[in-house]
C-alpha cells in the first residue's frame, strides 16, 4: 500500500514523537495509506489525520479516542501500552492508566479471640441445656397447721365400745352360708332378644313409556365408553376394544361419552351416525342422541 501525496509532502518527524505521531511514523514505515487506516477504524481521513496529530477532541469523548488509538496501534504493530502511556501523559484529565500488578498477599494474623469467644458461648449453651433437662420441679411448699385432738378424744370417750361377742357371731353366720344359698341370690338376667336384620331391597327403576333409541357401537381400537339413557340408567360403562360391537337400547335421549372417538363408529336405528365436529374436544366426544 502506498501513502497518499499529502503524506509525502509532510515534514520529517522530529525526535521524541508520542501518541498519534508514533502511529503515523509506524504507518509510513509499513507503507500503509491513511485511507486504509480510516477504513479499518471506520473513520474518515480527516479524523485519522487529527488522531495522528494528537488532536483527540475531534474524535469526541475520550473513550472513542482511546479505542481508536488501541486499534491503530495493533494495525501498525506498535505497543499498545506505549501509545496509551503517551495519551495519558498528554491528557491528565483522562486519569492515569490502570496499573495491574500481581495480587498482593497479606499475611494473616491468626487471632484466637473469636475461637475463644465461640468456645465459651458453646460451653454456656451446653451447661444451660443440661441444667434445664436435669432440673427437678420445685416442690410446692406445704404449710401444716397443728390440729387439735381434743374433739376426737372427747368423742371417743362418749362412744360406746363394740361388743366383741356380737362381731364373732356375725362372722360365724357368714361362714355357715352354703353355696345353694348364694346361688339362690343370683338374679338371672333376661336373654337379649335377637334382632332380625332388615334387608333393604334396591328400588327398581320403573320402565319408561317414552320413545326408545336403538344404537350400535363398533370399536376399531381402545376407547373408554359411557352410555346412559334419558331415565338416568347407565346402559354401558367399560373399555371398548378393537373388533367389539355393542348394541344398546334406552329412553331418548342417549347420553354418550367417548374417550377416543376416532376408534368408534356409531349406528342409530340401523343407520350410520357421524359424530359432529361440535361434539368433539380433542379425542373426547360428548353426544346426546335422539331417535331418528
Amino acid at each position: 500500500m502506498n501513502d497518499s501525496t499529502s503524506d509525502n509532502n509532510e515534514a520529517a518527524e522530529e525526535p521524541g514523537e508520542i501518541g498519534g505521531e508514533r502511529l503515523r511514523r509506524a504507518r509510513r514505515e509499513n507503507d500503509i495509506s491513511v485511507a486504509d487506516i480510516a477504513k479499518e477504524l471506520h473513520l474518515d481521513v480527516p479524523k485519522v489525520r487529527a488522531l495522528e496529530r494528537n488532536e483527540f477532541d475531534v474524535l469526541g469523548a475520550p473513550v472513542f479516542a482511546k479505542g481508536h488509538l488501541r486499534k491503530y496501534a495493533e494495525l501498525v504493530g506498535v505497543s499498545t501500552d506505549d501509545v496509551m502511556t503517551d495519551y495519558y501523559q498528554m491528557n491528565r484529565s483522562a486519569g492515569a492508566p490502570p496499573v495491574v500488578g500481581p495480587k498482593r498477599k497479606y499475611a494473616r494474623e491468626l487471632s484466637l479471640a473469636p475461637w475463644i469467644g465461640g468456645g465459651v458461648t458453646i460451653i454456656i449453651a451446653v451447661a444451660a441445656a443440661y441444667w434445664w433437662f436435669q432440673r427437678e420441679p420445685a416442690e410446692s411448699a406445704v404449710t401444716i397447721e397443728p390440729a387439735s385432738l381434743a374433739p376426737f378424744v372427747a368423742r371417743e370417750e362418749t362412744q360406746p365400745t363394740v361388743d366383741e361377742d356380737a362381731s364373732q357371731a356375725a362372722e360365724s353366720l357368714a361362714e355357715e352360708a352354703t353355696d345353694e344359698d348364694l346361688a339362690a341370690q343370683v338374679i338371672e338376667e333376661p336373654e337379649a332378644e335377637e334382632i332380625a336384620p332388615t334387608i333393604i331391597q334396591p328400588e327398581a327403576v320403573p320402565a319408561s313409556s317414552g320413545p326408545q333409541v336403538q344404537m350400535e357401537l363398533a370399536f376399531s381400537g381402545d376407547c373408554w365408553t359411557e352410555v346412559s339413557d334419558g331415565a338416568g340408567r347407565r346402559l354401558y360403562y367399560d373399555l371398548g376394544q378393537a373388533g367389539r360391537v355393542i348394541s344398546l337400547s334406552g329412553d331418548a335421549p342417549l347420553r354418550v361419552i367417548l374417550g377416543d372417538s376416532a376408534n368408534v363408529s356409531i349406528k342409530v336405528e340401523g343407520r350410520d351416525y357421524p359424530i359432529p365436529a361440535s361434539a368433539r374436544s380433542g379425542r373426547l366426544a360428548r353426544l346426546n342422541i335422539n331417535s331418528q
